[in-house]
């Protein structure tokens, strides 16, 4: 913890404090004071009390926070972020389901590239929204935020169980434009007040949060499927969708705290860092175009891995579990390479990500497909769960107070990543199904995301003098 030391002098301090003049003060000598546990100041000596409580705040204010890294109120924060990306990433994780449904039955008429725009449009919204999200988040607007997600996306699902065959408008406007505006508000607020908790332990906590998408992408595909299959049907198995994520949802806005004072109350605005000082940190925006080609092909297996299942011949039971198989890998892959974090495996994590995107030409089996979903499941688990907790390695301020605008504008960049990835390679794919082609641009555009990160760590460790970063 860096002190504060004004200049020092032996010079005695005058009889009367009242006329000493600011040059004087300057000079005179100071007191180490314990302002809370593990801070310890040197304020300059004044006869003033108001002077004396003035440079206590200052302290205070300007020196970075302490981490429990622990405790009962951290991890239920942590449990409550975990139920917030079941109910939210692990739905849009699962729309591999509804792009199968769509394209063989209700959509039938439309192609592949405007049905996954359905789930892209989602996504998008999931990011988007991230920007403004993360600056309320800063401003102290948690569970405003995390209320009023809550209340649209339970009410959009609702919507979507209403929608008429063939009316690709209502999908649209229910499935990805509403849920998408209600996960928006949530996501990144849940993901982001973990870091009021840890610092040490950050990617490990993020990571289990992250983790609660994989478990929702397990449970949704299994629920999901079996149900559109019945008598019920669609309605019925969307319906119960939000019946589930409400309770988790009211039990999420019941448990979760933030712990640091929110930006408008901390002061020293001149030395925040602004949003174009953001913009003009070159190691960040290479970071930032990482993230961008990695979720640019990242997530285009996760859509269409089910239907190339089903069109290559797969045992149809099978195949209805490819994009659960697929999830329950990455539950491990979400988790396990955050306690080796700080070695910057994400890098790894992308390039095998991106050789195994050629392995789906082999998914044509029942083994094909359980080997690429479980081994591809495994490795994108980490690209996902740490790009993130990345963004902590770019923060300038000492409080923190400009890491919810920093992960709001990559997630802001990223939300047209996820808009445009999926249709493009629906476009690619076309009505021939030439699936070499949307493969293809996907493998390149996680090869070309890491390469981003590869100079971005060289770059951030040579500053730092240490790989970790």
């Amino acid at each position: 913890m860096e002190a504060l030391h004004p200049p020092k002098s032996d010079s005695p301090l005058p009889s009367d404090s009242s006329n000493a003049s600011s040059s004087e003060l300057s000079h005179r000598p100071s007191d180490s004071v314990k302002i809370e546990e593990g801070i310890v100041v040197d304020v300059v000596r004044t006869n003033s009390k108001a002077d004396v409580e003035a440079n206590l705040q200052a302290a205070k204010t300007s020196s970075p926070p302490d981490f429990p890294e622990g405790g009962l109120r951290a991890w239920l924060t942590v449990l409550g972020g975990t139920m917030v990306t079941f109910c939210t990433f692990g739905v849009v994780q699962s729309f591999g389901v509804y792009q199968d449904y769509y394209t063989r039955n209700s959509l039938s008429d439309r192609s592949a590239s405007e049905i996954s725009l359905i789930g892209s449009l989602q996504v998008f919204f999931v990011f988007a929204i991230g920007l403004p999200a993360g600056r309320l988040f800063d401003a102290g607007y948690f569970h405003h935020c995390l209320l009023s997600g809550s209340a649209i996306y339970t009410f959009s699902i609702f919507m979507l169980s209403l929608v008429q065959p063939h009316h690709y408008y209502q999908n649209v406007l229910a499935q990805g434009v509403g849920m998408g505006l209600g996960m928006g508000l949530m996501f990144i607020p849940a993901l982001t007040v973990t870091s009021h908790y840890f610092r040490v332990k950050r990617s490990i906590a993020m990571g289990a949060v992250i983790a609660g998408s994989s478990i929702g992408g397990v449970v949704y595909p299994i629920l999901l499927n079996n149900v559109f299959s019945r008598s019920s049907g669609f309605a019925w198995g969307v319906r119960y969708v939000p019946f589930i994520d409400l309770a988790f949802l009211v039990i999420a806005n019941s448990i979760m705290r933030t712990r640091l004072p929110p930006k408008k109350a901390q002061g020293h605005d001149g030395d925040k860092t602004t949003i174009r000082m953001v913009l003009t940190d070159v190691p960040f925006l290479t970071y930032a175009m990482g993230a961008f080609l990695l979720f640019w092909g990242v997530f285009v297996p996760f859509f269409y891995l089910q239907l190339y299942a089903a069109l290559h011949g797969v045992d149809p039971i099978f195949t209805k579990y490819s994009i659960t198989v697929m999830n329950a890998a990455s539950i491990f892959g979400r988790t396990v390479p955050n306690f080796v974090a700080d070695y910057y495996v994400l890098i790894p994590s992308g390039l095998l990500s991106a050789g195994l995107i050629f392995g789906m030409f082999g998914a044509t089996s029942v083994a094909g497909v359980t080997a690429f979903a479980v081994f591809y499941g495994f490795f994108t688990g980490g690209v996902v769960s740490l790009v993130a907790p990345g963004v902590g390695s770019f923060v300038t301020q000492r409080n923190l107070s400009d890491l919810g605008m920093r992960i709001g504008i990559l997630s802001f960049a990223l939300s047209f990543a996820l808009l445009t990835g999926n249709p493009l390679a629906g476009a690619l794919l076309t009505s021939g199904h030439l699936w070499h082609r949307p493969l293809i641009f996907a493998a390149i555009s996680v090869f070309c995301g890491a390469g981003c990160h590869i100079l971005c760590w060289k770059s951030v460790s040579k500053r730092r003098g240490t790989s970790k970063i």
